[in-house]
């Protein structure tokens, strides 16, 4: 019963990941009711994403259309001999803010899920080994997800990069409590991995 152009509008929106019904008729309704400049900035920067923004070739991190590579990856002062592997472009941004880091980055572009299609040929495991041996890479350090998937494919890693490079440092991001949980809150993955993952005091 509501108008054409609205529909399209909450139709469009309920495509996004974690939108449903109701929130996409919350937001174009949202959108309806306020300043046409409002819809209008959303709409100028959607069109520009796909026109401004790329994949490094290297590292296939977001970058910029007018530049070529990664400036985490062509900044001088980045150690190009670890490499940090991650399942998503976003994870880098997490890592940066610790500023605790000063190696580069891989971006496999998801993690290996039979259930949604997604093989190990669909993802930038070729390309990181090809980087390997062009750098010299001493250390790669995984930061998959600790889901199931993400352990899969953690365990791939390990086992195509071992097969490459015997003498490859191979490291994963620790597992376990966060600070200012209370034990009593944590699940049991969770408590294993930091029970595998303890350190001597």
């Amino acid at each position: 019963m509501l108008p054409q152009a609205l529909l399209n509008v909450i139709d469009a929106l309920g495509r996004l990941p974690g939108v449903g019904p109701r929130t996409a008729e919350r937001y174009a309704y949202y959108l309806f009711k306020a300043d046409d400049k409002v819809a209008s900035t959303i709409s100028d920067s959607l069109k520009a994403l796909h026109a401004q923004v790329k994949s490094c070739p290297i590292t296939f991190a977001l970058i910029d259309a007018s530049e070529e590579m990664s400036p985490l990856y062509t900044d001088p002062s980045r150690d190009k001999t670890t490499v940090l592997v991650v399942e998503e472009p976003l994870d880098i941004y997490a890592i940066e803010q610790t500023k605790a880091y000063k190696g580069t980055y891989h971006v496999l572009g998801g993690a290996v899920s039979p259930i949604d299609g997604i093989t190990p040929e669909q993802l930038h495991i070729g390309e990181l080994i090809k980087r390997v041996n062009d750098d010299n890479v001493k250390e790669v350090i995984i930061a998959t997800n600790p889901s199931v998937e993400g352990e899969s494919t953690a365990l791939l890693l390990e086992k195509m990069l071992h097969e490459q490079n015997p003498n490859l440092k191979l490291t994963r991001l620790a597992r376990g409590l966060p600070l200012g949980v209370d034990l009593s809150y944590a699940d049991q993955i969770t408590l294993s991995a930091a029970l595998e993952n303890r350190t001597n005091l």
